[in-house]
């Protein structure tokens, strides 16, 4: 990385997720996490579609040698670089309603996909069939509530934040 992309806009970005990554280490409520904040904010405010990407991961993949990785880290991750590109699409209209739609798609996308059976084969958890994705999504609906409430919140503190250091630091409103 040369110093023409560590400007103080890249220097901010990748501090809040990674401040956020951290959080991530503290008790919280189940699926109360900032993981698609972080990837969310990461696509929309990385102009380098690499950082983009790589910036999320590398918070992401840190936390997780911390706290693990399971049968089901794929899905999580494939959902997280789908809520990567969900930023990217919104980078031209960030405002409330494209942060807040694009946090509860990624929400329930990430419902949907880290709850199939398939995913915890290995762990014997559900079985591959319709009652074992009935009985896998049903077990789920309570930390739905957690992650939906946790996108929001997150997405709010991390994209708020940046709002506001914009408008007092000028340097920060200058292209990455």
């Amino acid at each position: 990385m040369n110093s023409k992309q560590l400007t103080p806009k890249f220097i901010f970005i990748s501090s809040a997720i990674g401040i956020a990554a951290i959080s991530r280490l503290l008790p919280h409520l189940p699926n109360f996490t900032p993981v698609a904040a972080i990837a969310l904010f990461g696509g929309a405010y990385l102009n380098d579609k690499k950082a983009a990407f790589l910036i999320p991961f590398i918070a992401l993949i840190l936390s997780d040698l911390f706290l693990g990785f399971s049968a089901s880290t794929p899905a999580v991750y494939m959902c997280f670089a789908f809520t990567v590109f969900l930023g990217q699409i919104i980078r031209k209209k960030i405002s409330v309603v494209s942060v807040g739609a694009a946090s509860m798609l990624s929400s329930v996308i990430f419902f949907l996909v880290t709850n199939l059976p398939f995913w915890y084969l290995s762990e014997g958890l559900y079985p591959a069939t319709l009652a074992g994705t009935a009985a896998s999504y049903t077990a789920a609906i309570p930390f739905f509530g957690y992650s939906l409430l946790g996108d929001l919140v997150y997405s709010t503190v991390l994209f708020s934040a940046f709002a506001v250091a914009q408008k007092n630091i000028p340097q920060l409103s200058k292209s990455i």
